[in-house]
């Protein structure tokens, strides 16, 4: 067994599509990589999966492995990182991608000089089409950043920012995904409204947002200009983008960036 390079500390679904994007990658061999969690699913499903060993608590992870991967909800973070802090210290580096927990407070809770990088990578990942923003703590180096860059980088795009704009990260690219499967959830249900069949108005949906996403990314050109195309003077799409401005569209959707900016920075209080 080659020796371990990467510990997770929870095993939910973000930790587990970084795990396929460095596995898929071949940055990391499963036998290189440790996993702690107390849901028996969750360890099962890492276990005969993915290859990688599991724990049901951190101390064996944290003891282990040099660089930890902070993958727990939020409002568990402190009752997940105290009990191992005492193993903590300045050759460990920690990853979190905790929404709105700081690194200022992830530094409090670990010995003086452990390094802290902080991340918020998003659920397509799971598929290789991530994007993931990192920020450096007070003690981490340029080579920690790179570290991070290469084991998130797997499977997504990754963008330097400073902390200060993390919680807005999490809101856009985060938080992103949500929207636009609700926004095909709610167009699936208008095509019912106007006499489509439920799994008819289902596939239009998915099969519309997909090459759609597509497009975008491999178009090369602007999202203004690639509606603009689709946009004729007087036709129906210029009937339903009008109706989304009449109704305020725009604000509703920058009202609710905000918001889960917001609720990012109340997290981390």
């Amino acid at each position: 067994m080659r020796e371990i390079q990467l510990g997770l500390i929870g095993a939910g679904n973000m930790g587990e599509a970084i795990v396929r994007g460095i596995l898929g990658a071949g940055v990391l061999q499963a036998d290189e990589i440790l996993a702690a969690d107390p849901d028996a699913n969750r360890r099962k499903l890492f276990e005969e999966r993915l290859g990688v060993r599991t724990f049901v608590e951190s101390g064996p992870v944290a003891e282990r492995a040099p660089v930890l991967l902070l993958a727990v909800k939020p409002q568990m973070f402190d009752k997940a990182v105290v009990p191992v802090a005492s193993l903590l210290g300045p050759d460990s580096l920690l990853i979190s991608i905790c929404a709105g927990i700081s690194t200022r407070h992830i530094e409090a809770l670990a010995p003086t000089g452990t390094r802290v990088v902080r991340a918020m990578p998003n659920t397509p990942m799971i598929v290789g089409r991530g994007i993931a923003a990192i920020a450096a703590g007070a003690n981490a180096t340029e080579e920690d950043l790179a570290t991070a860059e290469r084991l998130l980088g797997a499977a997504a795009e990754i963008l330097r920012v400073p902390e200060t704009l993390i919680d807005a990260v999490t809101a856009v690219s985060g938080s992103g995904p949500a929207y636009f499967f609700y926004l095909a959830e709610l167009l699936a249900a208008a095509g019912v409204e106007v006499g489509l069949a439920e799994e008819d108005a289902k596939q239009l949906a998915r099969v519309t947002f997909e090459g759609a996403a597509r497009l975008l990314a491999e178009s090369g050109e602007e999202p203004e200009a690639l509606r603009a195309k689709v946009t004729s003077p007087g036709g129906t799409t210029e009937a339903a983008i009008r109706t989304f401005d009449a109704l305020g569209f725009p604000k509703m959707v920058a009202e609710a960036v905000k918001a889960a900016r917001d609720r990012g920075r109340e997290l981390g209080r």
